[in-house]
């Protein structure tokens, strides 16, 4: 592998590597880098939930906890924004080591109300969204299935709206920052249409979302110099608090140690995999 943006895009199963020739050539450093260039407070965002199973998935929250806990190693505060959905689960895996924050389910305008008040309120320097569903044209919040999830959803979409440094993170074309991409989703096969059009100042697309939140730290280490990557043990003691806890793999709609259908094991691989890519630039 030549690059993060190679790890995270290994073992594609719903083509969204086909997005890569519309990014950057390093998409994951440069978003790494933007946000390392703003210290502060970073805001990160996550929670997908699942309607055929009526729990928030496994994919999304471990990603922005490796997020989170880079971030916070390097000396920024961490503040995760989520909805009633995601919350319960999400409070104890971050274990109180940073501000977990339910955002309403309300209508638009409220929505909008609240994410600027939530700005003001925490003056955040980065925002990053990490699996979570986005809006799309018409104002719905639709699955991989266009089944609305509107009603399980927090519009969170306005917390990146006019922002000027922001992050998204997916891996279908339905999740906030995909708007980057919005023109030509709908040209490609297995991808999510509608496409979610918000969009994000930088775009990380990964074949599991959470992939994509192990790239970010690990371009974060290669700005760092050290390594700030969770180990294999704590990733996958993550997504077994997970499951315990209520989550579900989004692929089988059930409580098993799985993200997006990919087993411990094989979720550890691409862990080791950017490990190793660290290893061998002298970070351990």
């Amino acid at each position: 592998m030549n690059s993060i943006d190679d790890i995270i895009l290994d073992r594609d199963r719903r083509n969204i590597s086909a997005l890569r020739p519309h990014l950057r050539e390093r998409f994951c450093d440069d978003a790494a880098a933007m946000v390392y260039d703003c210290p502060g407070t970073a805001i990160i965002v996550t929670g997908f939930h699942i309607l055929a199973a009526g729990a928030t998935e496994t994919d999304g929250p471990p990603g922005a906890i490796a997020i989170g806990q880079a971030l916070q190693k390097l000396g920024n505060e961490v503040v995760y924004v989520t909805d009633r959905f995601t919350e319960p689960v999400m409070t104890p895996m971050v274990d109180g080591k940073a501000q977990v924050i339910d955002f309403p389910i309300v209508g638009h305008e409220e929505s909008k109300a609240l994410a600027a008040d939530l700005i003001k309120d925490i003056g955040p320097s980065t925002l990053i969204a990490i699996e979570r569903c986005g809006l799309t044209a018409d104002g719905d919040y639709l699955n991989f299935k266009r089944f609305s999830i509107a009603e399980y959803n927090a519009k969170l979409d306005y917390l990146f709206h006019d922002f000027p440094h922001t992050v998204g993170i997916g891996d279908g074309g339905n999740e906030i920052g995909m708007g980057n991409c919005a023109d030509v989703i709908p040209n490609y096969d297995r991808l999510s249409v509608p496409p979610c059009v918000t969009t994000t100042s930088h775009l990380v697309i990964s074949s599991v979302s959470n992939w994509g939140g192990y790239g970010f730290a690990a371009s974060l280490s290669l700005l760092s110099g050290k390594n700030l990557l969770p180990s294999i043990e704590e990733e996958q003691a993550l997504i077994r608090q997970m499951v315990d806890l209520g989550g579900v793999d989004g692929m089988e709609n059930a409580q098993v140690y799985k993200v997006d259908g990919f087993t411990l094991e094989e979720n550890s691989k691409t862990l080791q995999m950017m490990h190793d890519y660290l290893a061998e630039r002298g970070i351990e």
